[in-house]
């Protein structure tokens, strides 16, 4: 059994099932844009400093030394493909419930989450063809599956931008509804996707198994990355703990769920790719609580 032998396969998924995850994944950035508040956005504007780190960290160094860990590693090209993809994705939501446990800055967290997630309708396909083009094994690829970037921007608009513009308007428009369905909508989102994913690796079984072994290492060792890429770019700028903390965990929880979706709709659940967006979105889950819980119990927050 040869590691390549994944580039032949494609998960199992009929057009039915993609649909619905697009709608679940749009209902989940609708129930987070339910929960934001205009203070939000302002927390930007009177605390610019750590909020930018964190972008740059988020967008710029993490892809990078994502992209060297491709080149250095060199996985086959549909695993490089779906660690530089995972890389140019936004901060996932659950990071700011993990940001609390960690005793971070909750208020950075979110900010971060939600403007991360506007600006990754933009930026989640430049970083995914400039990185991807730029690596020789993961070029040929996406020329070969012919991907078109403004196409994704335009999935990611729909998957992303619409919901979260929805949501943002009802929530000014009407905050009681707003307050009184918000944890509901986004809870019950939130479940349902883990189930649906889980399903998904259920009808996939057989192909995770046969081939977890060549993707345990990789997504660790991005994960860990991700997280030393958001650690040591706010200590270099000697942000406070709490800002440090966010930022951490911001880039370390990625929305693994919108790549394993575009790799749906754009590479047509191409193995390789599909495995490493699945074990992204449980082992940084996994990686998120074991630092918080460190953070928390362990490593107090001196002054």
């Amino acid at each position: 059994m040869s590691v390549y032998e994944v580039d032949q396969i494609r998960l199992n998924f009929n057009p039915s099932s993609l649909f619905l995850l697009n709608v679940v994944l749009g209902f989940i950035m609708f129930g987070i844009s339910l929960s934001l508040k205009i203070q939000d956005f302002r927390y930007v504007f009177k605390n610019p400093i750590p909020f930018l780190i964190g972008i740059l960290s988020q967008f710029l160094v993490f892809p990078f030394f994502s992209f060297l860990l491709t080149l250095w590693l060199k996985p086959i090209p549909s695993m490089a493909l779906g660690m530089i993809l995972v890389a140019a994705c936004p901060g996932g939501n659950i990071s700011n419930y993990i940001t609390f446990l960690a005793k971070g800055n909750v208020a950075l967290s979110v900010s971060m989450t939600a403007i991360s997630t506007i600006l990754a309708i933009f930026l989640t396909p430049l970083n995914f063809s400039v990185w991807g083009s730029l690596n020789p094994y993961t070029s040929s690829l996406i020329k070969e599956l012919q991907v078109d970037p403004f196409d994704m921007l335009l999935n990611i608009f729909l998957l992303l931008g619409v919901p979260l513009i929805l949501g943002l308007w009802i929530s000014h428009r009407f905050p009681k509804f707003a307050t009184k369905f918000t944890n509901f909508i986004k809870y019950f989102s939130l479940i349902f996707f883990g189930i649906f994913v889980l399903s998904a690796l259920y009808v996939n079984f057989e192909y995770f198994i046969k081939y977890i072994k060549y993707i345990i290492f990789l997504v660790f060792a991005q994960n860990l990355i991700a997280f030393l890429s958001g650690y040591f770019t706010s200590k270099l700028f000697k942000l406070q703990e709490k800002d440090v903390r966010a930022i951490t965990i911001e880039v370390g929880i990625q929305n693994s769920g919108l790549g394993l979706i575009l790799i749906f709709n754009f590479f047509d659940g191409l193995g390789g790719m599909a495995l490493i967006a699945a074990w992204w979105g449980i082992w940084h889950i996994i990686a998120g609580l074991s630092l918080a819980f460190y953070w928390n119990k362990i490593k107090s927050i001196k002054g």
